[in-house]
């Protein structure tokens, strides 16, 4: 069996959060928003990854009104990119430092509260995704800065990064980074030299996208017919053996999956007791890694 625990932020934790990107779905049905952080919650989950750009804000309005202090509940926000509605896409660029501290404090506000426990810092440097241009291209020296600054100042409690290249994390290291967020699967292993990189410096290495598929024509976990046959020998879905997988592969691993469904909820929280033995696992290590390394901007 795999640790349910694992060190985040001075913290231990257990390694299954919630990503708060899918609350968005539920954007008309608020109180069930609510009513699905508030069950996560009772099951167990104590860290949440959101952003102000998640719905609008919508997200972060829905975590100040489910959760409570006495729920000790670690929630990590990021900052890099601000909400665009109206625009061909839902976020725009915000990499310049006078950025990073507005959307600090718009997360400040919107969360209710006086520091934010962990704020990522967004690079968007590798993975899929948008590339920074123009005057969003800004040296990461300067968006440390800034960033430990508003930490000095007590409005971040650590600091954490995003879609970062290995050499960006190595400059990084003196400003004490506690998390790594980087697009990371079971068929897109790219990152591997910084994830062991994370777990020798015990940060913590929270995939987004773990099962792959971000962008249509881009590798999936659940498209894999080894990642199908496991998953019927176990009696678990194809979904559950990916983020299984993750699990089992390094220590320092935390998953945020997001969902707008309460049974999906408890399938994610489940994968924490799916074991898989060593020749489950060389079998899945044997699947090909294809690299996700694609801009879209």
């Amino acid at each position: 069996m795999i640790t349910a625990t694992a060190s985040f932020a001075a913290r231990t934790v257990f390694r299954i959060g919630y990503g708060a990107l899918q609350l968005e779905r539920l954007h008309d049905r608020r109180g069930e928003a609510v009513a699905l952080l508030r069950r996560a919650v009772e099951l167990g989950i104590d860290h949440v990854d959101t952003a102000e750009f998640y719905g609008f804000g919508f997200a972060n309005d829905v975590i100040r009104e489910a959760l409570h202090p006495e729920d000790d509940v670690l929630v990590v926000t990021k900052v890099g990119a601000d909400p665009n509605p109206g625009g061909r896409l839902p976020l725009r660029l915000a990499q310049r430092p006078e950025q990073l501290r507005a959307s600090v404090e718009d997360n400040l506000r919107s969360l209710g509260v006086d520091r934010l426990a962990v704020v990522n810092l967004r690079r968007l440097d590798t993975g899929p995704g948008l590339r920074p241009q123009g005057d969003q291209v800004v040296d990461l020296d300067d968006q440390l800065a800034v960033m430990t600054a508003l930490r000095d100042e007590g409005k971040i409690g650590a600091i954490g990064l995003s879609s970062v290249t290995l050499d960006g994390l190595r400059r990084a290291l003196p400003a004490g980074i506690v998390c790594v967020q980087n697009a990371y699967s079971l068929v897109s292993r790219d990152d591997e030299d910084m994830l062991q990189l994370c777990a020798a410096e015990g940060i913590a290495w929270v995939p987004f996208f773990p099962l792959g598929g971000a962008f249509p024509g881009l590798p999936k976990a659940t498209d894999e017919p080894a990642v199908h046959a496991v998953a019927g020998s176990l009696g678990a879905t194809p979904s559950q053996v990916g983020l299984a997988w993750l699990l089992h592969h390094a220590p320092n691993v935390l998953l945020i999956p997001g969902t707008a469904n309460a049974a999906h909820l408890e399938a994610n929280i489940a994968v924490s007791e799916i074991a898989l033995d060593a020749a489950t696992l060389a079998t899945l290590d044997a699947i090909e890694s294809r690299s996700n390394d694609v801009p879209i901007g």
